[in-house]
């Protein structure tokens, strides 16, 4: 194995809205970083179609060319955008060593992660065919997409809960597929769902394909109990069976809640550890929309600059 060393003042780890955005802040007070983009270069949302909610696109645009915006804008500034994926980290003494694709070791006076998070989905080929086409993992993001019309939501915990009654009040009927005959969902998110009533549960239900022409037009569920399969027409198909943070490498460095998300300090993006600032998915498993990624990305890049001065 080679030893390639590199020292920076700020590294940045992750290349969605809210490592891009650091950057954008980083490299204007002149503190040249360098953003390791990870195995997804723009995060989520390259996943993704139309993005209409992110402020300053009157018309929508697509995830991909967004996120190459932010990155030109990064790059505008001088910011040092390199492919690579964190492979190890080292925080238990300044400056901190990063190695990236098990070969290449980075010394770092600040360290920004904004890795992100991943949805978790059912598994089924039809699922990735019809990702952005009918399939999403975002309620909030895609949901006015299918006002008026009938879709399905699979899930039965509080995040479902939670969407299944947003998605109702655009859609004009909401499925929830539920594999089990109760949600986990908190008891007062189960009243919620139970008085809506333009949602109708499928209890003991799992799915068994996605179909479609060019985009989804059904799907096939199956009685967990007596085997029988039905086939339902929709024309969205919503997965909320939770997001899974991309946060395994920094696990024995860093404080981390029981579903893994990195904890940061109230009001901040500070980590337990000093110089360490944690932006975006990774630490929000609230919110999760990219506006907010980017506006924690910039609070970390403030926060990076501000710690920097004091040593």
């Amino acid at each position: 194995m080679s030893e390639e060393i590199e020292k920076t003042k700020c590294l940045i780890i992750g290349s969605g809205p809210a490592g891009y955005t650091a950057a954008i802040y980083a490299a204007r007070a002149d503190l040249k970083p360098i953003i390791y983009q990870g195995l997804q270069p723009g995060g989520q949302l390259t996943i993704t179609t139309e993005v209409d909610n992110f402020p300053g696109y009157p018309n929508g645009v697509h995830g991909v060319a967004m996120m190459e915006d932010l990155k030109k804008q990064a790059e505008r500034f001088g910011t040092d955008v390199r492919w690579g994926v964190v492979s190890k980290v080292d925080f238990s003494a300044k400056p901190y060593e990063i190695t990236i694709d098990e070969t290449k070791r980075i010394l770092a006076d600040s360290v920004i992660i904004a890795t992100g998070a991943t949805a978790k989905w059912l598994g089924l080929e039809s699922e990735k065919k019809y990702n952005g086409f009918g399939v999403s993992a975002c309620a909030l993001c895609d949901g006015f997409f299918y006002k008026g019309q009938d879709i399905a939501i699979v899930g039965g915990g509080d995040t479902a809960a939670e969407e299944a009654t947003y998605l109702a009040k655009l859609c004009k009927k909401v499925y929830m597929i539920v594999r089990r005959d109760e949600l986990r969902a908190s008891k007062a998110m189960q009243h919620k769902v139970a008085n809506t009533p333009n949602i109708e549960m499928l209890w003991n239900h799992t799915t068994k394909e996605i179909i479609g022409d060019k985009a989804v037009n059904g799907v096939i569920v199956q009685n967990t109990k007596t085997g029988i399969e039905t086939k339902i027409d929709i024309t969205g198909f919503f997965v909320a069976i939770g997001h899974k943070p991309n946060s395994e490498v920094f696990k024995d460095q860093l404080e981390l809640d029981k579903n893994g998300y990195i904890i940061t300090k109230p009001n901040s993006t500070k980590t337990n550890i000093d110089g360490v600032f944690a932006a975006g998915d990774v630490q929000d498993h609230l919110y999760r929309q990219a506006v907010t990624a980017a506006g924690s990305g910039c609070m970390a890049a403030i926060e990076a600059e501000r710690y920097l001065s004091t040593i």
